[in-house]
């Protein structure tokens, strides 16, 4: 399905699940990822949740705009999506680049969001973070998408993930290539990584419960990022998984799933 932007971009968006659930879960994807990231999770807990799955714009099935968007931006473009949904009680579900989006909703949007869920995210960047993201790009303009996931994936799966595969390299690599997005447009998408800065204090403002989950193999956004957002939000706890590096949506489903299922019931009783 299609939203139309105020500035007359259309955002893409998926409804699953139940649509007579009190909760809903509305998930952001990665930096390179669509909707389809979601499949796993989404076949889980269909029964019980109304479930919103969303390509920010440059991802997936929506628009590119002329300009980069902002993560505040991103999260002003899902504000007015869900304004229209009129969802039931909302836990927002964010990874990565959604996560770092996830963070700006629920500073800037209080009313919309109940809950939220940060997996695999950053509230600041080291040296470390941007040399990894430097690496992506030169790939990407060197090779295009097939070389900057080559570079990509070490970092972005653990080593664990490497060593006992659920789906073989070989094929992850094909099945995202496949679906290569273009090149701008992940280019856009780095700019506001680029442009963002330390977001902690902001996340003092947060007033709703929040849920932080951390791969203990994760390079790009490391254990000592979850504990910070954790110390810097008012309600949050923090989950640190074994064996499992960034992509969560991929490497641990099962545990994610109920990771998912007991903090919305959680934040259900709180409300």
């Amino acid at each position: 399905m299609k939203h139309t932007l105020p500035d007359g971009l259309q955002l893409y968006y998926e409804l699953h699940g139940n649509p007579d659930a009190t909760q809903a879960l509305v998930f952001l994807n990665g930096l390179s990822q669509s909707t389809a990231a979601w499949a796993g999770v989404v076949q889980a807990l269909a029964h019980d949740y109304r479930l919103v799955l969303v390509d920010l714009l440059f991802q997936g099935q929506s628009d590119a705009a002329p300009e980069h968007r902002s993560f505040e931006g991103h999260a002003a473009d899902l504000a007015d999506l869900l304004q229209v949904l009129h969802l039931p009680e909302t836990v927002l579900v964010g990874i990565s680049y959604g996560g770092a989006v996830a963070q700006r909703f629920l500073v800037n949007y209080p009313e919309l969001a109940q809950a939220g869920a940060l997996l695999s995210t950053f509230p600041y960047k080291d040296a470390f973070f941007d040399a990894i993201g430097y690496s992506w790009e030169a790939a990407l303009k060197a090779g295009g998408y097939p070389l900057m996931l080559d570079v990509m994936l070490p970092t972005v799966l653990g080593r664990s993930y490497f060593l006992n595969p659920i789906i073989s390299i070989e094929d992850l690599k094909n099945s995202k290539s496949s679906q290569s997005p273009a090149p701008a447009n992940i280019l856009k998408l780095t700019q506001a990584t680029k442009e963002s800065g330390n977001y902690l204090e902001e996340l003092r403002k947060v007033g709703v419960p929040v849920l932080v989950v951390h791969g203990e193999e994760d390079p790009l956004c490391t254990v000592e990022m979850g504990k910070a957002m954790q110390q810097a939000l008012p309600h949050a706890s923090l989950k640190t998984l074994p064996n499992v590096g960034h992509t969560l949506n991929l490497e641990c489903v099962p545990r994610l799933v109920q990771l998912l299922d007991e903090f919305a019931a959680k934040a259900r009783q709180e409300v």
